[in-house]
């Protein structure tokens, strides 16, 4: 006797980047989906004005603060990441570049096909459905990058951003140009530089606003306040789930459901945290053993310059703008963004103080050498008033080959998810191009330049793109999931986040892993029909993409939103 018929048919574990695009192809496939996403739904006047209303802004459920900003601490790195129906687009910067070369010439995956070619068309899927278009404002910051490009003789390479946003009159209401005047208003940006703790006024293109908005008019059920604990191989095939709801209190509102097919979307970390588990505890014996390599920080810093309050009797304001407006690259492999929050989100700032050179020796004594030399300089950047308004933060990425390793370490509560240094040279902890962008902005604006605590002090680098850890391979000798985003020995749980992208890309993330998401759901065959795929363990074979039966184009829509 088989197995009764499962609840769903697919669940979907988080809602950002590749969660919300499984939740609509799958539902335009005719699944029944279900998706789980340990943060809260968030409406617009429930975002936080500033970064200081704690609740709102940061993710610390068993503290009672359920916001969309996820902080956690690693061995090696400080990971910013993002939580809510909507995951990181709630509190991303709406950047939407494509990488270079280097990311798709990779030796990790560079032999399975011409990546490039075969994700082409759904960079462009995911550039129409994320709303891309190429900032056009100009603004102090931008004035002050190129200034700062121009002296590190790399001008050309300066250009407005792609972003997430948009861009219509300033402040002014209209129905959603995306959906064909269906679904909630929208508002032209007011450049605000509100973006990263989550857009109060309908600008930013968002997953609730597009790829979940579609998927749960196609009937996908969207489960906030639900974390995944627990998957369990059914007998007869398929999934036993887990629930609880995250809090104080573990195990409350616990929950089992069983679905035909998972897939794993929460974030780098949160897919990792969840298979290191299973693994631990036996669930799932097959398992790559490669689970936790080539994770990615996108070789990355965050620096800055902060200029002195004196300056705010000129007029400064660094916060006018989205969150991320220009870039240049100072040479093949680098790539510098300037980053703002808005008026009163001076939390972050806490974070920060006056730089000291990395490579060759400890870092902290120079820190602390530094401080006894310039004490005012030290003591002033303690001090984050007005912070917003007079910094300029430096967002550095590297398209670099270093990665680390995840594995879980038992601690006296619990067991935690820890890195080590892995394939490749060293996870930069200091990045030589952005210790200069930061000297060269603070000369222009005349002020500091900056860097992060947990950097000069235990050279730890901070990251707000964790990658990796469920590479991409053909065979489980050399990753965790196949070329169609399958587990090895699991052709029924799929990885489609940020854990799967295998290389550091050397620009923002969001874009890669929407359009590999996209890829990864167009080779899904309709509910009952044909599945174009190879078997499991079989060699890769490029493969057309299946239309979906029930595409979800409202009337009127644009055909950017078109099959």
């Amino acid at each position: 006797m088989g197995a009764a018929p499962a609840d769903h048919d697919v669940c979907v574990v988080g809602s950002g980047f590749g969660g919300s695009v499984a939740a609509l192809r799958a539902a335009e496939k005719g699944y029944r989906v279900v998706v789980c996403e340990s943060g809260r739904r968030f409406r617009s006047s429930d975002l936080p004005r500033t970064s200081w209303d704690l609740r709102r802004f940061l993710w610390a459920p068993r503290l009672g603060l359920r916001g969309i900003q996820r902080i956690d601490l690693l061995s090696d790195v400080l990971v910013l990441s993002g939580a809510g129906v909507g995951g990181g687009s709630l509190v991303y910067a709406n950047t939407l570049y494509e990488p270079l070369d280097a990311f798709f010439e990779d030796p990790q995956w560079r032999d399975i096909t011409d990546w490039r070619s075969e994700l082409a068309p759904h960079y462009d899927t995911a550039r129409r459905m994320l709303g891309a278009v190429r900032y056009h404002g100009g603004s102090p910051a931008d004035q002050v990058m190129r200034r700062v490009a121009r002296r590190m003789g790399v001008e050309d390479t300066w250009t407005p951003t792609p972003v997430g946003v948009y861009l219509g009159e300033k402040g002014r209401r209209v129905p959603d140009p995306y959906m064909g005047g269906e679904g909630p208003d929208r508002t032209g940006c007011l450049e605000c530089g509100e973006c990263m703790t989550g857009c109060r006024h309908g600008a930013k293109n968002t997953l609730d606003r597009n790829y979940l908005y579609l998927a749960e008019r196609l009937g996908a059920q969207v489960r906030a306040d639900t974390t995944v604990v627990d998957l369990r191989e059914r007998p007869g095939g398929g999934w036993l789930v887990t629930t609880e709801r995250p809090g104080i209190r573990r195990g409350r509102d616990r929950r089992t459901f069983t679905a035909d097919q998972v897939v794993l979307a929460a974030g780098a970390l949160g897919t990792q945290r969840l298979l290191h588990r299973l693994v631990g505890e036996g669930r799932l014996p097959r398992l790559s053993s490669r689970l936790g390599y080539l994770t990615r920080t996108n070789s990355e810093a965050i620096v800055g310059a902060t200029a002195p309050p004196s300056v705010l009797a000129e007029g400064v304001d660094y916060t006018k703008g989205v969150a991320i407006t220009s870039s240049f690259h100072p040479d093949a492999e680098t790539h510098v963004e300037p980053v703002r929050y808005g008026h009163g989100s001076n939390s972050m700032g806490l974070l920060s103080t006056i730089a000291v050179d990395g490579g060759g020796g400890r870092r902290v004594g120079r820190f602390l050498r530094a401080v006894m030399a310039r004490p005012r300089a030290f003591l002033a950047s303690l001090s984050v008033r007005r912070w917003s308004e007079r910094s300029i933060i430096l967002l550095v990425m590297q398209s670099r080959d270093n990665s680390l390793v995840t594995y879980p370490r038992r601690t006296l509560r619990g067991w935690r998810l820890a890195t080590r240094q892995g394939h490749g040279e060293p996870n930069p902890s200091w990045i030589p191009q952005a210790a200069e962008a930061a000297r060269i902005t603070a000369e222009e604006i005349g002020g500091e330049p900056m860097a992060s605590w947990n950097e000069v002090v235990a050279d730890i680098p901070v990251t707000a793109h964790i990658i990796g850890g469920c590479a991409i391979s053909p065979d489980d000798a050399t990753g965790v999931i196949d070329p169609y985003h399958r587990v090895h020995g699991y052709p029924d749980l799929h990885v489609v986040d940020g854990a799967a992208v295998p290389a550091n890309l050397g620009v923002n993330p969001s874009l890669t892993i929407t359009a590999m998401a996209e890829r990864a759901l167009a080779l899904w065959p309709n509910r009952g029909g044909p599945d174009p795929r190879p078997e499991a363990g079989e060699p890769y074979r490029r493969c057309d993409p299946v239309r979906p039966g029930r595409p979800a184009v409202p009337a009127g829509a644009p055909a950017a939103l078109t099959w």
